[in-house]
């Protein structure tokens, strides 16, 4: 049974479009009063969100793997197996557990998950999510304090030009696309494409490249010099918000452009036309994703390098600016912001900081510990050596990781808790599998790409035999560890995160009630941050030094 009175959020993508059930359809539509998408638009992905959960293909009871063979037992039986192995690894060494959390599950889940495995005493807690963007994501953060959208979506429609690298926000993130990428194009602003592939953001682009993969550094190596020889840097901002420009400077000229144009095959005319528009823009943004994250070479100089070409023009902490990184799942953002990462407890401080720690144990009444946690790669490559004991919940690194023979035949060599719907690749190697929640069934928060925290309301009735996630990690924590995880519900999940996560300190579920809100949103202020960056960086700089650029086209 399908509620269509409520609204919740799509769980295509990262864009957050609100949606509800169409009783004539039978598929999803978009509310009148929706926020993001708010010309009344879905995807056909999200028009047909539905569509998954009508399979008979559910779990609806625990399973507990016997003689090769699962067989339904009783939550009762599923707990006491779970907490016998994993209080026995983690009495010998909490090291030795890992967690694997979801860019799928709700804030509340993400944060009640990380919590769990901290109580423990292991901060090998992690997301699949990481994975994707880690090379950008470490240069953003490095250097800007944050690798969050610098601007809202709504800010985007006031860019005079774009310059999509590694992206296809047309394909991948239609809605956002239409509702504020193009507004802009249609008041007269430019479209830079800059990928290996045609696609179509490429069709809609007004100037596009396309150099060989993995060379986006040189192309932007040379925008740099450009801007730079064509004399169209913003002055007053690299004197008053950056620092060594001189040294930039010196590294630029040094770039032999000849080498670089051969290394990614790109035209030296083309390079310099697309230099000139977007330095000639009074407002100009950079969108990116996965496509510059994954390259094999340079993910993190090309960062870095268009981390440049912002300051260099001035292109932060201003509406249609900024360093926009465009998140593929649903909740990416949110699991990133719960803390579901190895080095960093709820938002972004790190595991190691005495205040946060402080602060988090106020919370928990169990100190988290301060040893950095392993990737979600490495952990994984690791069971049956170092790691003993797994909890893997919403995600499939049967199927989402590289090597995936080798990652299967490591799931055969660990005590494996699987929390998912469905008899996925990797809850075939469980040992214990847990029926989850499907997205219809949950109700709690999201934070889409831009920063918006929204609320999802179930629209949907769970099989009958199964749980909600969040009942299953509450109750787990409760019998597991010596920290409270007693709640009312979501409400009261996201009231204690508030007062560990100081991003979502001034949040409250009334205030998200109608419209979300959007983090940082400080406890003392009247509303959140449409536009990072402004007169400080999020890392409380008002100073960004910019990174030379050190690279060695070779020419195939």
């Amino acid at each position: 049974m399908k509620d269509e009175r409520k609204t919740s959020i799509c769980p295509s993508c990262a864009v957050g479009c609100s949606l509800r059930y169409d009783t004539e359809t039978d598929q999803a539509t978009a509310p009148n009063d929706a926020v993001v998408n708010c010309n009344g638009q879905l995807c056909p992905e999200g028009i047909s969100a539905f569509d998954p959960l009508e399979t008979d293909d559910r779990i609806d009871r625990p399973l507990i793997k016997r003689d090769g063979e699962y067989i339904p037992v009783s939550w009762e039986t599923a707990y006491d197996r779970i907490e016998s192995e994993l209080t026995r690894i983690q009495n010998r060494d909490p090291d030795a557990l890992a967690f694997l959390g979801s860019p799928h599950a709700t804030n509340e889940e993400n944060y009640l998950f990380q919590k769990l495995a901290r109580a423990l005493g292991t901060n090998n807690i992690d997301n699949r999510a990481r994975l994707c963007h880690n090379s950008v994501e470490a240069a953003m953060n490095e250097r800007l304090g944050s690798s969050a959208m610098s601007n809202s979506l709504e800010d985007l429609r006031e860019a005079d030009a774009f310059l999509v690298i590694g992206a296809n926000p047309a394909g991948r993130q239609p809605i956002a696309f239409d509702s504020y990428i193009r507004p802009a194009i249609e008041n007269g602003a430019t479209l830079i494409q800059v990928d290996p592939s045609e696609n179509r953001t490429t069709q809609a682009a007004d100037l596009s490249l396309s150099p060989r993969p993995d060379t986006d550094v040189f192309v932007i190596a040379l925008l740099n010099l450009y801007i730079l020889n064509a004399e169209l840097c913003d002055e007053q901002f690299i004197s008053e918000r950056t620092e060594g420009f001189d040294q930039f400077v010196a590294a630029v000229d040094d770039i032999d452009q000849e080498a670089c144009a051969a290394t990614a095959g790109v035209n030296l005319s083309e390079v310099r036309k697309i230099a000139h528009v977007f330095g000639r823009a009074e407002r100009a943004t950079i969108i990116t994703a996965t496509g510059i994250g994954e390259c094999e070479y340079g993910g993190t100089e090309t960062t870095d390098a268009l981390i440049d070409l912002l300051l260099l023009t001035g292109n932060f902490g201003d509406p249609g600016t900024g360093m926009n990184l465009f998140r593929g799942m649903n909740n990416e953002q949110g699991a990133n912001d719960m803390g579901a990462r190895p080095h960093t407890l709820p938002g972004y401080q790190d595991v190691t900081n005495p205040t946060a720690r402080a602060r988090a144990t106020k919370q928990w009444e169990i100190e988290p510990p301060a040893t950095p946690g392993r990737s979600e790669l490495d952990l994984v490559r690791s069971f049956g050596d170092s790691i003993e004991g797994a909890f893997v919940f919403g995600e499939n690194p049967a199927m989402t990781k590289m090597d995936t023979q080798r990652i299967a035949q490591n799931l055969d060599r660990v005590f494996l808790v699987v929390q998912d719907p469905f008899l996925t690749e990797t809850a075939a190697h469980a040992d214990v599998i847990l029926p989850a929640s499907a997205w219809s069934e949950k109700s709690g928060t999201v934070t889409n790409l831009d920063r918006h925290v929204q609320r999802v309301r179930q629209l949907t009735i769970p099989p009958e035999e199964t749980k909600l996630d969040l009942e299953i990690l509450c109750e787990l924590g409760a019998r597991l560890t010596d920290s409270s995880f007693a709640y009312d519900g979501p409400e009261d999940v996201f009231e204690e995160m508030c007062q560990v996560n100081p991003l979502y300190a001034g949040m409250s579920y009334s205030g998200i009630e109608h419209g979300g809100q959007r983090w940082p949103f400080r406890e003392a202020a009247d509303e959140g941050t449409q536009i990072l960056h402004e007169e400080r960086f999020m890392n409380g700089k008002q100073r960004v030094r910019f990174e030379p650029i050190s690279i060695d086209p070779s020419p195939p």
